[in-house]
């Protein structure tokens, strides 16, 4: 698995240079909240699986707690068994609505009832176990300026596999680093050349699912209706794309690895 480590260096920006950008934005009150529900249709209790000795959800806490740009921490579930296994380990959760579609929906019940204090919230894949508290921080990084109201984290394709993945999500971004779309398939098609050369000729990305946004946007998307393209790809982003929000991609060089299947753990337990 290329460049993946529990605790990897920190990332470099999209020009190349290292981003310490973080280390001037760490005033900012930042609360990361990282969603975590029992019943997912392809992996049931996945938050809980163990990986060499310790539950999904653990590590995904304990690499978040090394972000330094983070205030505080906290799961937000609806299972009562996730709740006492966080509790049990020393972390801090909250019960959320069993009502809720998604991980932003639970974000932002978290944000109404603590998040007042907070400028930015992160939501925190609570499927990647290795995610890198330098990610994070690169993440924090990307509100630069009051313009800039939601971030997301991409990453290079350099596996073909992942680019013909529906379960690896693709993104197009802008000169700007703005995203232009996500989709599931490979986007854009490269008409004159062989799937399997792809690569050779065009940059291709794939989404890293962590998310920041400012405290108020979060409460406006949240209340956004379903779109047309969110249910034709499946992907809630592109409710906020479709409603004019904009989302700013911050690069990482550093590999993800969720865990969404059962064939994911096998796969991840031999990198550990």
């Amino acid at each position: 698995m290329d460049n993946f480590a529990p605790l990897p260096p920190l990332p470099t920006s999209p020009n190349g240079e290292e981003d310490l950008s973080f280390t001037i934005y760490s005033q900012m009150p930042i609360l990361g909240i990282i969603p975590a529900r029992y019943a997912s249709t392809r992996f049931p209790g996945k938050p809980l699986i163990d990986i060499e000795g310790k539950s999904m959800i653990q590590r995904v806490y304990e690499q978040a707690c090394q972000a330094k740009t983070i205030s505080q921490v906290i799961v937000a579930t609806d299972d009562e068994r996730i709740f006492n296994a966080v509790k049990l380990f020393g972390g801090e959760v909250m019960m959320t609505s069993p009502s809720h579609q998604s991980g932003t929906d639970r974000c932002r019940e978290v944000a109404e009832k603590i998040g007042d204090g907070y400028e930015i919230i992160i939501n925190i894949q609570g499927d990647e176990p290795f995610i890198a508290a330098s990610q994070i921080d690169l993440l924090a990084g990307c509100f630069t300026g009051d313009d800039i109201k939601i971030g997301t984290l991409i990453k290079k394709i350099t596996n073909p596999n992942d680019l013909f993945n529906r379960n690896v999500v693709k993104v197009v971004i802008a000169h700007s680093g703005e995203v232009l779309f996500f989709s599931r398939a490979a986007i854009p098609i490269l008409r004159n050349f062989d799937e399997k050369n792809w690569l050779n000729y065009h940059t291709f990305y794939k989404h890293i699912g962590t998310y920041a946004y400012r405290t108020e946007i979060l409460k406006e998307i949240s209340a956004l209706k379903q779109s047309s393209l969110e249910k034709a790809e499946a992907l809630e982003q592109l409710r906020w794309l479709e409603n004019g929000y904009r989302i700013k991609a911050i690069v990482t060089e550093l590999e993800s690895f969720s865990i969404d299947t059962p064939d994911d753990l096998l796969k991840i337990k031999t990198n550990v």
